[in-house]
């Protein structure tokens, strides 16, 4: 066994992982990590970031499930396998140094609308008040299009699918199809309220759509 100590800060770590099981715990409770679906992390420092291992019960994660990535998506001290999207995590800390979570679930509203706007490429939201939860925001006056992308199984390509839609202007999540979203912040409560307006919102387009085709 190396004396070597790990490249990264150890109680940090510790620290972090708790963060991350009891957030995911809520998030699992509310129905939004379905079997051992979704992933998460939070950065670590400026060249590591702690994530949950693959195929893991997201409502009952231990210490031990959450691992530590370079910025090149490769484990660091383990031999654990890390989520097969952590490459859509890593991208987000490399290019944004203020963000510090990302957070990634499969809630039903999720899912359904990434299938039903998949042919638009985009979800708009538009004129609601909780447009102003996102970081930045001062103004319902305002739309926002969420991306919905094509759900490729090749991580390099849909990475770059998402540095194309970063560099095209501000961003605060996207939907894969058929899959979920990715929603992120500055720190957990930010990624939280991001996470959770972005859920309201497109609970709103699913109904107000479901009610315009009764009448």
């Amino acid at each position: 066994m190396s004396d070597t100590p790990p490249p990264y800060d150890v109680h940090r770590l510790r620290e972090l992982a708790g963060e991350l099981i009891v957030n995911i715990r809520e998030l699992a409770q509310s129905g939004w990590t379905p079997a051992t679906s979704s992933n998460f992390s939070r950065r670590l420092d400026d060249r590591h970031a702690a994530i949950t291992v693959s195929g893991r019960d997201k409502g009952k994660l231990k210490e031990g499930d959450i691992m530590v990535v370079d910025f090149d998506g490769l484990a660091v001290g383990s031999d654990h396998r890390p989520s097969a999207e952590t490459l859509l995590h890593t991208q987000l800390y490399r290019r944004f140094p203020d963000i510090g979570c990302i957070l990634h679930t499969h809630s039903p509203t999720q899912t359904i609308a990434s299938r039903l706007f998949a042919a638009d490429g985009h979800v708009r939201l538009e004129g609601y008040e909780l447009l102003k939860a996102f970081a930045g925001n001062s103004t319902h006056e305002m739309a926002v299009d969420v991306p919905v992308l094509p759900n490729s199984q090749d991580m390099t390509v849909l990475s770059a699918q998402v540095e194309s839609l970063l560099d095209a202007g501000p961003m605060w999540g996207y939907l894969i199809d058929g899959h979920g979203l990715y929603a992120w912040g500055r720190d957990m409560a930010e990624a939280r309220r991001h996470l959770e307006a972005f859920e309201f919102l497109l609970h709103c387009e699913l109904e107000l759509r479901r009610l315009r085709a009764r009448h």
